[in-house]
């Protein structure tokens, strides 16, 4: 928690409120205060260059702040959504500022150059999208989703802005000029953040309706990094599908008079998705590969499935086993992880004549993959034996240690939303790193 303690010698409010930024788990040097918003002050770490400390306030707005009133708890609510939402997307890959949670209502987070744009991304039809588009009914369900973008000029409330404008406006940030290739990278991770965060709050029964961020450029690293904050300001967030049951900054908007008793049932919608928001860090079910190796000569091959496993949160055990040598050995080990129940995933792991992955097929309902590690001598006749299958199998057979993982991974992501997230993050950053490098290359083509 925050002591606020008076201090003679500040002369305005916001000396006083830079002096009560105490700092409760790390003595932080702060300095100057580089910006303020409806919700929040950023402030710079005099000692830690680079860095910024986010800091938010008990204020609730709308209508770029025509509507505007104080909240008691809702910096340390706001806080708490926020941290928990950054640290899934940071856990899941996704590039971002958040540092970490500093207090109960202060983060740390990487100084960036903000970039004038909100981007909006709707599931569902509603809010002020139906004002601008006359006849879409309200439920209207967006497949694939709507991505709108609006430039942040509270004067003229905020005006939606096309691709075309937002390229034309040359915005240079930290060193960094905002052309087609970094209007794409932030469109296809507008994408990319709104279906993890909308897929972990499916675990919670909420349907995520739309939702709005903000990109920055780093000052330090000079690219571009999800920024700002996300918290219940920054969606639309119905339990159940249920319109009627919102528990997100609509109820504030809704008001028709503010009164301590209205603002008591805003605090506590916000409260509720404070609670909730935390759930999203935590794994609906536990799951993992077991690696069937035909023998320790193919250890080296399993470490690298391991590994790759490893980088979506899936715990792997080694076992070995040779269903040539010893088949009732094999399906009493088949048979020790299919009866504890955990989702699991079976890999075998055999050269020559692969009749472990074929073995295991037969007799087990449970998904199984071949990998086998060829040699170059006799790799070209031994992959038949995994490939093909008698009637009645479903064996698959991927040759390639990180590409068996990610099967993996996508087979056991349908039950584990953390694991989805880490696929869901690794395609976005697969795809920027080709459109950076495909920039790269036609610069030094110039």
């Amino acid at each position: 928690m925050f002591r606020f303690q008076i201090v003679s010698d500040c002369k305005n409010k916001d000396e006083l409120i830079h002096a009560n930024i105490v700092k409760p788990k790390a003595a932080l040097k702060i300095g100057q205060k580089l910006n303020e918003g409806k919700t929040k002050q950023i402030f710079e770490l005099v000692d830690q260059p680079g860095l910024v400390l986010v800091q938010s306030k008990d204020q609730i707005t709308a209508g770029n702040a025509v509507s505007k009133d104080q909240m008691e708890g809702k910096a340390a609510v706001a806080n708490k959504t926020t941290s928990c939402v950054f640290q899934l997307l940071q856990e899941s890959g996704i590039k971002t500022a958040f540092v970490k949670q500093h207090s109960d209502t202060a983060f740390i987070a990487a100084r960036c150059e903000m970039i004038p744009v909100e981007w909006v991304c709707r599931r569902v039809a509603t809010g002020s999208f139906l004002k601008r588009n006359p006849g879409v009914k309200e439920g209207y369900r967006f497949s694939p989703l709507k991505m709108e973008m609006f430039f942040k000029d509270d004067a003229n409330n905020d005006p939606q802005w096309s691709e075309e404008q937002l390229l034309e406006a040359k915005l240079c940030l930290a060193g960094l000029t905002i052309g087609q290739c970094e209007v794409d990278i932030m469109s296809r991770s507008t994408v990319a953040i709104f279906e993890i965060v909308e897929k972990a709050w499916a675990t919670q029964n909420c349907s995520l309706v739309d939702m709005k961020i903000e990109f920055g450029v780093s000052v330090k690293r000079r690219e571009i990094v999800l920024a700002d904050v996300i918290d219940n300001d920054s969606w639309r967030l119905w339990p159940a599908g249920d319109r009627s049951q919102q528990t997100d900054k609509q109820v504030y908007r809704e008001l028709k008079e503010v009164t301590p008793k209205a603002m008591q049932m805003v605090k506590r919608s916000f409260e509720w998705v404070s609670e909730r928001v935390k759930l999203l860090l935590e794994p609906q079910a536990s799951s993992r590969v077991v690696l069937l190796m035909g023998s320790t000569s193919d250890v080296a091959h399993c470490e690298k499935i391991r590994k790759a496993c490893a980088s979506y949160g899936i715990p792997c055990v080694l076992r070995v086993t040779s269903a040539h040598k010893g088949p009732d050995e094999t399906l009493r080990i088949k048979a020790e992880y299919e009866g504890d129940g955990i989702p699991t995933v079976f890999v075998a792991v055999a050269g020559r004549s692969n009749g472990l992955g074929p073995v295991m097929s037969g007799n087990t309902a449970y998904p199984v993959i071949s990998c086998p590690p060829l040699t170059p001598d006799w790799g070209p006749q031994d992959v038949w034996s995994s490939l093909r299958m008698p009637s009645g199998l479903g064996c698959s057979t991927v040759l390639s240690p990180e590409a068996c993982a990610q099967f993996a991974a996508q087979i056991l992501g349908l039950r584990d939303h953390l694991v989805w997230c880490k696929l869901r993050a690794s395609m976005l950053n697969t795809w920027v790193s080709l459109k950076l490098a495909d920039k790269k290359l036609q610069a030094c083509s110039l």
